[in-house]
This record gives structure tokens, C-alpha cells and sequence, in this order.
């Protein structure tokens, strides 16, 4: 099998390749494609954009409880924008990315005071929401409307790339502009919702980033990395660097009735908006708030707890001290939280499970010396 680089693809062949693309994939969906996903249930603009928003970046078998849960608590966009927003992030808690919840509620919010409440029907009017964009804007009204809009997800720029032969990562500006075009070219007119669904369900199933399933996919035939054999080549990777590893330490002040302090962090950052253990870069620093803010008691030293980020790893050393406090340092920042009665805050994932464990006794025997 040739390996030879395909020379970019000029306008004739994509334009010839459009139409047949478009109803392979069409046809191919009726059989191949997925159908029984919650939000295709009733594909309102509404219930399409938070599947979007929570799909990004993250895996369907993920998204499906979370989404459930979502659903339930806010069937429609008034909902969600008169809802808290520390509710918004605890039914988000653990789906990560948490600048997309944030951001789903300043939407919903811009919704209820800028359009009476209404989903916006235009593009240019959904595309200026906060955390949408133009791919998202296309896949929901393409999605719930039927509206002629291309789209240009992970899953569907991997999909043009190969069946097209497109040089370049998604750094590449040219690349990009080339893979919107293509795009949009091969949008048909007619079943645009089918086409929509179709070729994100072909690059989440079939033509996956890696071991594509090119014997079972339905435009194999003149797809330019299969002939060429590039399919591992394309797109082209990301140089990933190496993971940095960070270290730091967190207070957990406890006190006398099991309420342990937390404190939300910015809203820029990881964990953004979320209730956290109070953090601290070093040993030092955590001691002397204890001392100084809690009257806590010298504190002890719990196994450390690691969770990966996209681009680093941390590494949290809880400190456990029993304190005398009753009130919280600054009652706008910090809340006394109870496992075994929770009140209904944006956790990170990791300081949860933290927290339901320091809520039993057998976390007293991880405690180190």
C-alpha cells in the first residue's frame, strides 16, 4: 500500500465527493448510527445544547447519569437560570471541565434576561452565548431545527481529515479554515439533523483516534488516509510535554460536631467556583492558618491523595487538626460542611470522596505518624 503524502484537496473533488459523502453517511446511520442517547428523546434546542456543552471533552457512557440528573432538576432554561449556582456545580461535580457548568448558567442567564426567557433561534445570537462557539452553535441548531450549519467538533474534524487528506493539526489556521470549508461543502440540504448525527457518531464509533474500524466504515472507499495508509498520521498529534508534577498541602479543620471548613476557590484556575479544603504550597503555611485563623491543634499528616489533570498531576497532603472555631474566617468564602448531611455544593471529585471517608472512623487508622 502506497504511503505517499496526499496532496491537499482542491475544490473539485470535495465539491464531487459532498453529495455521496453526505448520503453514505445518512444511510449508513439508519443501521449504524446511535438513536436511544436521553437527549434524542426530544431533541429541543434546549436539551441539545447542555448534551453538547457536557459532551465536550467527555465520554457519552460519562455524560448519559450526569445529563439524567441534569435533566431532572432543570427541564428547561428558566429553570436553570433561577437555580444557584453552587447547585449547578454540584450536580456537575465530578463530570470535570467545570468552566462548562459555569458557563452553562451564564448562558441560561443571558437567555432569561436578554431573550424573555426564549432559546435564541439565530446562529449569531447562540454563537455569542458564553461557552459556545461556532461548532456548538451549528450541532444544536442542526441538531434540534434542522438548520443547514456545518460543524466541526474532535469527531468531525478527525472524520474530513482523513477522508480529505488534510495536512495539519488544530493549531494549524490554515487547516482549519480548509476543514470549515469542507465542511460546509459536504452539509446537505435536506436530513441535515440525520448528517449531523451521523458523521459525530461516525468519529465517536468507527473512525476513532485510534484502531479506526475502516473495514465497517461506509465512505472507506475513497478515503485518502486509508489509501494511503496515514490513518495513524492523521490529523496530525499534539506534542504532548511532559506532565509536571505540583505538591501542595490542605487544611481539614474539623470540628467537635464533624463539620469540616471549605472555601471556595476562584473562579479562574482549576477547580474554579468549587468548595475546597483551604490550600496551601507549603507545611508552613497551612500550620500558621490553623494557628492563627482556626485555633486548630497541630495538625497530622493523612496519605496523600493524587488526581490528573490534562496537562499535571497534583498531589494533595491533607492535614487533619481538630479545632475550636465555630464561626468560618469570612463567611462569604467559607462554609462548614458536614459529610453525613451535605449541603448541596460544587465539590471537586477528589475532595468528595475525601471528605466521605474522613467522615468514618477508619480514616483514623491512615493517619501517619
Amino acid at each position: 500500500m502506497s504511503r505517499d503524502k496526499p496532496r491537499r484537496p482542491d475544490a473539485a473533488r470535495v465539491a464531487d465527493a459532498g453529495p455521496s459523502f453526505a448520503g453514505a453517511l445518512i444511510e449508513w446511520h439508519a443501521l449504524g448510527g446511535r438513536h436511544d442517547l436521553p437527549w434524542q428523546r426530544d431533541r429541543s434546542p434546549y436539551r441539545v445544547w447542555v448534551s453538547e456543552i457536557m459532551l465536550q471533552q467527555t465520554r457519552v457512557g460519562t455524560v448519559i447519569p450526569y445529563y439524567e440528573r441534569f435533566m431532572r432538576r432543570f427541564p428547561d432554561i428558566v429553570a436553570l437560570a433561577g437555580a444557584p449556582l453552587d447547585e449547578v456545580l454540584h450536580l456537575w461535580s465530578g463530570l470535570g471541565y467545570y468552566a462548562r457548568a459555569r458557563n452553562l448558567h451564564r448562558a441560561a442567564v443571558c437567555v432569561r434576561e436578554e431573550h424573555g426567557g426564549r432559546f435564541p433561534e439565530s446562529f449569531e445570537a447562540l454563537a455569542r452565548l458564553p461557552g459556545v462557539g461556532r461548532s456548538t452553535a451549528g450541532a444544536v441548531l442542526a441538531l434540534s431545527r434542522g438548520q443547514r450549519l456545518p460543524i466541526l467538533d474532535g469527531n468531525v474534524r478527525r472524520v474530513l481529515t482523513r477522508q480529505f487528506g488534510v495536512e495539519g493539526g488544530a493549531s494549524d489556521r490554515t487547516a482549519m479554515q480548509r476543514l470549515w470549508q469542507i465542511s460546509e461543502e459536504c452539509t446537505p440540504t435536506r436530513h441535515v439533523d440525520v448528517y449531523t448525527q451521523a458523521i459525530m457518531d461516525l468519529g465517536a464509533t468507527i473512525c476513532t483516534r485510534r484502531n479506526p474500524a475502516c473495514g465497517q466504515c461506509p465512505v472507506a472507499e475513497r478515503c485518502v488516509a486509508r489509501l494511503t495508509g496515514r490513518q495513524h498520521e492523521l490529523p496530525a498529534a499534539r506534542r504532548r510535554p511532559e506532565r509536571p508534577l505540583r505538591q501542595v498541602f490542605m487544611v481539614a479543620a474539623q470540628r467537635h460536631d464533624g463539620g469540616v471548613l471549605l472555601e471556595r476557590r476562584p473562579e479562574s484556575g482549576i477547580w474554579g467556583g468549587l468548595w475546597c479544603l483551604p490550600q496551601f504550597d507549603t507545611r508552613a503555611e497551612a500550620e500558621a492558618y490553623l494557628r492563627h485563623a482556626l485555633n486548630g491543634a497541630a495538625p497530622r499528616p493523612l496519605e496523600a491523595l493524587r488526581h490528573a489533570f490534562t496537562h499535571f498531576d497534583l498531589v494533595i497532603t491533607p492535614l487533619l487538626a481538630h479545632c475550636s472555631a465555630t464561626s468560618a474566617p469570612d463567611p462569604a468564602r467559607h462554609a462548614w460542611y458536614r459529610a453525613s448531611a451535605p449541603d448541596a455544593l460544587g465539590l471537586p471529585a477528589p475532595i468528595s470522596k475525601f471528605l466521605r471517608r474522613l467522615a468514618t472512623d477508619a480514616v483514623q487508622e491512615q493517619l501517619l505518624d
